[in-house]
């Protein structure tokens, strides 16, 4: 059994362990309110865009622009968003399982995967896999903006209209709620038009042509998307985090409140021997 002094020094170098995480789910709790606004700033712009896209493209039916075209699927590629840092819960790893799992089912089809890894993490566990990395981006910081990831995503979008690819995915988490957040994928291209039989009737004037405008704006929706998919996997990330250190901080009371219980058997179990030889060195004299 251990001695009351390691004990005591045990509960010392865990109160300190839980101050810590305790700090780190309060700042945890404040980034993800923040993390929250932008993700619901991001959701308008992206729901938008896509509707203008289903005008301009219903209006010109004689165009069919690359990112609209079904292709018959021999090679994917894959944007995967995941954190910069751990100490999140399962986050990552219920992210990585699902994206293994993806890739498996793709590859007992014989169709090719390329991927995009926007977050360290993700960088570090599929380095370590026989899969094709074409582009990565990390350390984005808990703010990150559009242009901190047009750079993965452009190398996606020149890949599918050289047709290197025939389809593009996004995985990254969603926020369910504080508790609650799930990995999900999305096709990005080609893009998915509403069938909504109203939109065939709009039109617009087109300035330079309605070619342009529709690149543009298509290329616009695909980094939108993503941009919305990075920023909500940091509120996933910050709330999984919250829940993580609140846990850690639980059980670092449990082990406490034990040690504790234990600091004061061993004390009174010293107490009691001393006064033993006491008693036993009054007898002898």
């Amino acid at each position: 059994m251990a001695t009351a002094k390691e004990i005591k020094s045990r509960i010392r170098s865990i109160e300190s362990t839980k101050k810590i995480t305790r700090a780190m789910e309060l700042i945890a709790a404040s980034k993800l309110r923040k993390a929250r606004d932008r993700v619901e700033a991001s959701k308008p712009y992206a729901a938008r865009i896509l509707e203008v896209i289903s005008h301009v493209a219903r209006a010109k039916t004689e165009y069919n622009h690359p990112y609209l075209v079904q292709r018959s699927v021999k090679r994917v590629g894959m944007l995967l968003v995941s954190t910069d840092r751990g100490l999140c819960g399962g986050l990552n790893t219920h992210l990585f399982k699902k994206a293994v799992s993806q890739i498996k089912a793709w590859q007992a089809e014989n169709i090719e995967i390329d991927l995009a890894l926007i977050g360290h993490k993700a960088e570090v566990f599929f380095k370590r896999l026989p899969v094709n990395i074409v582009a990565y981006a990390h350390h984005l910081g808990d703010a990150p903006t559009s242009e901190d990831i047009i750079g993965s995503v452009r190398v996606m979008l020149d890949a599918f209209v050289a047709g290197k690819i025939d389809e593009l995915h996004l995985l990254s988490n969603t926020f369910v709620n504080t508790i609650k957040q799930t990995p999900k994928s999305h096709l990005l291209l080609p893009v998915a038009i509403p069938q909504d039989p109203s939109l065939s009737h709009w039109d617009y004037i087109y300035e330079p042509d309605a070619k342009s405008l529709l690149t543009l704006l298509l290329e616009r929706y695909v980094e939108s998307v993503t941009y919305q998919g990075v920023v909500e996997n940091i509120a996933c990330e910050q709330a999984s985090r919250m829940m993580a250190m609140k846990n850690a901080s639980d059980n670092a009371t449990e082990v406490i409140h034990d040690l504790k219980l234990d600091y004061n058997k061993a004390r009174q179990a010293l107490i009691t021997k001393e006064l033993s030889e006491i008693v036993s060195g009054s007898e002898a004299v």
